[in-house]
Formats: structure tokens, C-alpha cells, sequence
């Protein structure tokens, strides 16, 4: 399917013009508008990692970068449980994947708890709960990178499951969207090297949570988050600078359903597309206002972490939160770990049916990183966890992850001592030791921490300023010093 990415396009339009004379029904619940601006300056060549990551797509990795964003959110309720709901903010900035984007244009159309998504918004830890402020990421995607334009249905938030008297309760979705940038990763990559564009994307996601809140202080939670790279083309860059098509790769109707239900093309051929996704665990205990929550991460790129298939559930990533809300200078504490080196082991042999079946195996699962689509990545960001960094660290111009086994500790706290005063502290230790198709010499070690103070007046309401310094002492990516000055503006009225 050519000019794919026009199609999606108006395919997205469809829903918004159809619902354009219940628009017209009532009058506006709320209007509200926001403006940031930051400013980052290190001495290092790049700038200190919690200065980057976690921004959905607004850091850089750059020594010194700025940035501006400004943005409208409409509101609306209306007649028997409908919502609507539009978005647009337009964002520049100095030493940044783009000059000037659109960070978030979308429109949201609800109906009790579903709701139906079309184009860029920022969407964080979905359907994972974790506290955005202190954990360090996700593993399949998170608030690392830039939003994706898609056309996704969702119930965001848990629904109790009739007849269950609020004991079960589940939440899902299911998108499909487009990656952008594929003129980034051409300007990027080095002559010689390959790239992809108009790639297509997909993911979906259903957990479950069982527990009462209001009769037993207890609540787990469990689920499946799948996504995939799909469609698209592979490039690679010449010489002298122009670029040669390597493979169309299927993005016919017949290959949305192909993703929907990955299964092995034949004996010596894997499924289509680029696959990924996590089994996910929460445990919530409640005592008063207080909450104490355990999760997990397993993080998987095929059929054999998947399904257990050896035995070795052995990468992830745990978290502990604990929330103390009548502590007002320590608000929570969050620790983590993250591990992604055993990726099945090392070995790779896929066999043949009827030959060898004993000896069949499915190691190096090289994460983040695929034959076809390079690298799981968004404008130089990894999708996932920003541990495992993304192709804009490499000074080669090559499109992959190479650090992707990585043993990690992750600290974070926040409080508010005073109404018009919070402040947080992330600090993080991190061993690498590259890939199993291509390892670092030596494990590479890095020590990461940030420390933020946020000011809002209370005689100047909607406004913020927060003063974040970072230091990174380490092999990868190295040793740098800075310090990150974020204004904010928040307002707005109802109608």
C-alpha cells in the first residue's frame, strides 16, 4: 500500500467529522492552556542522563539544548456520558531531533469508560502504573519518547466486570499508528549505514486487577502489553548522500491482521515484523492513606521469554513504591531494578523441522534492536527504558541500540515541604556490557542522579520554576556536569 501514511491520515479524520454536529449541541466545559520553556547547559558530550530522559521526546542528549512549547486542551461533557476531548501543542527547541513539531494534536472522543484516540498525545505507563516522576521508564514504551500518531481505543482506567460485586475489574487497549521520523533517521545515519521510514506501528495491552478496595486493603494486578514495527522500508545511505531502497516491507490490510496475531511464517522464517511486549505485576497494599506497591516488568522479544519456554523469566524490572502522604517532606520513595542480560542466552539456533529437534534453540534475543527495523526507537530515543540508550548516543551514525544488557539500581524521592515548594532526587548505578552479537570490551559503568527543586507562588498563580541539576559519572555514555532551568504557565477558564 503506497502513500500509506496519507491514508491514515484520512482515516483519521473520519471519526472527528462524523461527531462534528454533536459539537455543536452544547456550549464548552473548559478551555485550558499550558507553556513551557527549558533550558539545558553541560560540560560533558552529552548532557547529564536525567536531564534527557523521560520527557516524552522533549530532551536531547546534546550538551546544551532549549526548548518551547506551547498548547490548548478542550474540554467537553455532554448529553448521556459522551466527552470530547482536543489537543494541540506545538513545540521548538535549539539542538533537538526536530526544529519545530507538533507534540501532541489529538482528539478524544469518550463514551463512559471507552474512549476512542486519534493522533499525537502524551501517554504515560500504559497499563502499568508507576509513579511518572520517580521511576526510571518502561520497558516496551513509555514516556521516553516522542508520542506517536495513532488511532487507539482504550478504557484507561479499571472497570469492574458485572456480577463479580467489584472483585474483578480489567482495562485494555488496542492502536495502530505511524512512526514520523524517518527524515531524522536519514539525516542521521552515516553513508553506508541503513535506516527505515514510514514504518507502521501497533500495540495492545489487557490487564486485570483483582481485589476490593473498599473490603480488603489488597489489589494485584496482572496483564500482557504487546507492540511491533511493521510495513514501511528499508533504506540504506550511499556514499554520496543519497539513499537506495533495500526492501518494501508488506503493509497491506492482510498484514494489520498478520501483526494482531504474530505466529512463524515457515520453519526458517520468524514472524512478521518487529515484535516486542511484557508480562506485568502489581501488588497494591493500603493501610490508611498510606500505599505500599511492588510491580514487574517481564520484558520479552519472542515466543520463548514469552511463553517460558526455557525456564528463564530472568530479565525485567522490579519496582517497591511506597507512598507517605502526611510526610510532607518525604511524599514517596520508589527503588528499582532493572536486568535485560540473560535475553534467552547467547546462543541462537532456530533448527529445522525433523532435524535436530533436540537442539532447537532460541537465544540472543538482541533487545531493542531487529535485522529489519533497526532500532526500537523513536527520533533517536529508545521506545522503552532510557537505560538501554538510544541511537542518538552513537557517535557512528549507525541506527541501533548497541548497550542493550544492562544490570541497573534505580532511587527515587520527592516531597513537598511547603505549599509553594516541592523538590525530587533520582539516583541510578548502571553496569552495561553491550550485546551478545557485538559486546563492549570491558562492562561499562555509569552513575547517574538528579537533583530538582520546583518553586510556584502562590502570588503568581499557574506559574512554576524548577532548577534541576544532573551529574553522570561513568564509561557510557560518560562523565558530564549540568544543570536544566524549566519555566511553566498553566491556565484556563470554563465556558
Amino acid at each position: 500500500m503506497k502513500d500509506l501514511s496519507l491514508k491514515f491520515f484520512l482515516l483519521s479524520l473520519t471519526p472527528l467529522l462524523s461527531f462534528s454536529p454533536i459539537l455543536a449541541q452544547e456550549r464548552t466545559d473548559s478551555l485550558s492552556f499550558r507553556m513551557e520553556t527549558a533550558v539545558v547547559a553541560s560540560n560533558g558530550n552529552d548532557a547529564p542522563l536525567w536531564l534527557t530522559a523521560n520527557r516524552y521526546g522533549m530532551g536531547s542528549n546534546s550538551a546544551r539544548s532549549a526548548y518551547l512549547r506551547a498548547g490548548a486542551a478542550w474540554q467537553k461533557e455532554m448529553k448521556k456520558n459522551w466527552r470530547i476531548g482536543l489537543g494541540l501543542e506545538l513545540a521548538g527547541g535549539k539542538n533537538l531531533a526536530s526544529k519545530v513539531w507538533l507534540q501532541q494534536a489529538y482528539v478524544d472522543i469518550s463514551w463512559k469508560m471507552l474512549t476512542l484516540s486519534i493522533g499525537s498525545k502524551e501517554r504515560a505507563g500504559f497499563p502499568l502504573e508507576k509513579n511518572e516522576r520517580l521511576t526510571s521508564g518502561w520497558m516496551v514504551e513509555g514516556m521516553n519518547m516522542r508520542p506517536i500518531p495513532q488511532i487507539r481505543g482504550e478504557i484507561k482506567e479499571y472497570l469492574a466486570i458485572p456480577g463479580t460485586r467489584g472483585w474483578v475489574a480489567f482495562k485494555g487497549h488496542l492502536c495502530y499508528g505511524y512512526f514520523t521520523d524517518g527524515n531524522w533517521q536519514e539525516d542521521f545515519v552515516a553513508p553506508g549505514n541503513e535506516f527505515t521510514r514510514k514504518v507502521l506501528y501497533h500495540s495492545k495491552s489487557l490487564m486485570i486487577r483483582l481485589g476490593n478496595r473498599e473490603k480488603l486493603p489488597v489489589e494485584f494486578e496482572f496483564g500482557l502489553l504487546t507492540a511491533a514495527q511493521f510495513g514501511g522500508d528499508r533504506m540504506k545511505k550511499n556514499a554520496d548522500g543519497s539513499v537506495s531502497l533495500l526492501r518494501d516491507m508488506p503493509e497491506g490490510l492482510k498484514d494489520f491482521w498478520k501483526i494482531f496475531f504474530p505466529k512463524q511464517q515457515s520453519t526458517l522464517q520468524n514472524v512478521q515484523g518487529n515484535h516486542c511486549g511484557s508480562w506485568n505485576f502489581g501488588l497494591n497494599y493500603y493501610v490508611g492513606d498510606w500505599r505500599l506497591r511492588a510491580y514487574l516488568e517481564h520484558y520479552f522479544e519472542d515466543h520463548s521469554q514469552m511463553f517460558w519456554q526455557y525456564g528463564r523469566w530472568k530479565d525485567g524490572h522490579i519496582g517497591l513504591e511506597v507512598s507517605l502522604p502526611r510526610n510532607r517532606w518525604v511524599s514517596s520513595v520508589v527503588w528499582e531494578g532493572l536486568n535485560t542480560t540473560d535475553q534467552t542466552g547467547p546462543i541462537l539456533y532456530d533448527g529445522i523441522a525433523g532435524s535436530f529437534p533436540d537442539l532447537q534453540m532460541s537465544g540472543r534475543d538482541n533487545y531493542y534492536t531487529n535485522g529489519e527495523y533497526l532500532g526500537w526507537q523513536n527520533y533517536g530515543a529508545s521506545l522503552g527504558h532510557p537505560f538501554l540508550l538510544g541511537p542518538q548516543y552513537n557517535r557512528d551514525g549507525k541506527n541501533e541500540i548497541k548497550g542493550c544488557r544492562v544490570k541497573a539500581q534505580h532511587l527515587g524521592l520527592e516531597g513537598t515541604p511547603a505549599e509553594e515548594w516541592g523538590w525530587r532526587l533520582l539516583f541510578s548505578y548502571a553496569r552495561n556490557w553491550g550485546s551478545y552479537v557485538d559486546p563492549f570490551d570491558e562492562v561499562k559503568k555509569q552513575f547517574s542522579s538528579l537533583a530538582e527543586v520546583t518553586y510556584l507562588p502562590v502570588w503568581s498563580k499557574g506559574w512554576s520554576i524548577s532548577l534541576s541539576l544532573g551529574m553522570d559519572r561513568g564509561d557510557y555514555p560518560g562523565n558530564s556536569t549540568g544543570g536544566m532551568l524549566t519555566v511553566r504557565w498553566k491556565g484556563g477558564f470554563s465556558l
